[in-house]
């Protein structure tokens, strides 16, 4: 029955507009879902950061995120390093397993730094969130994150 709710609702699911222009013109935008360890399902409109360019960029330069804003990397279930450089805002950074499982979570990373926080594991997404979002949602190792390419495979 929960499979079934959750599956209704990515189908039900348009992709959403965001505020910022610049990061319009560069990345696709989609819809995810995240089921925060027992206290509920979440909805997030995300940028997709597929290739090295769009990796590099990040949410750099942004100055303002809306709260249910996101950004997703995709990656090859590979270890997965970000820093924070000309990053202006703090974020959590979610480190998600291929099969959608958190494996680790960067609470309130530092804006602008250029120290490198890594996954402890291969990891096929990270998903970058306001700072404070994770803790205020309960989104931790035994949550899970909800996502289907809206144009078939990502890689």
């Amino acid at each position: 029955m929960k499979r079934w709710i959750v599956a209704a609702a990515i189908g039900a699911l348009a992709c959403a507009a965001v505020a910022d222009d610049e990061l319009d013109k560069r990345f696709g935008k989609d819809v995810l879902l995240i089921e925060a360890s027992a206290h509920g399902c979440y909805r997030f409109d995300i940028y997709i950061a597929m290739d090295r360019t769009q990796k590099s960029r990040g949410l750099m330069f942004v100055r303002d995120l809306p709260a249910t804003t996101g950004m997703l990397f995709i990656y090859d279930n590979e270890p997965a390093s970000i820093w924070m450089k000309n990053t202006f805002i703090p974020l959590d950074l979610l480190f998600i397993r291929r099969d959608g499982t958190v494996s680790s979570v960067a609470h309130s990373t530092e804006p602008q730094s250029l120290r490198s926080i890594s996954s402890i594991e291969p990891v096929s997404f990270v998903l970058e969130l306001n700072a404070g979002t994770a803790k205020r949602l309960v989104i931790d190792e035994n949550s899970r994150i909800f996502w289907e390419p809206a144009h078939g495979d990502v890689e």
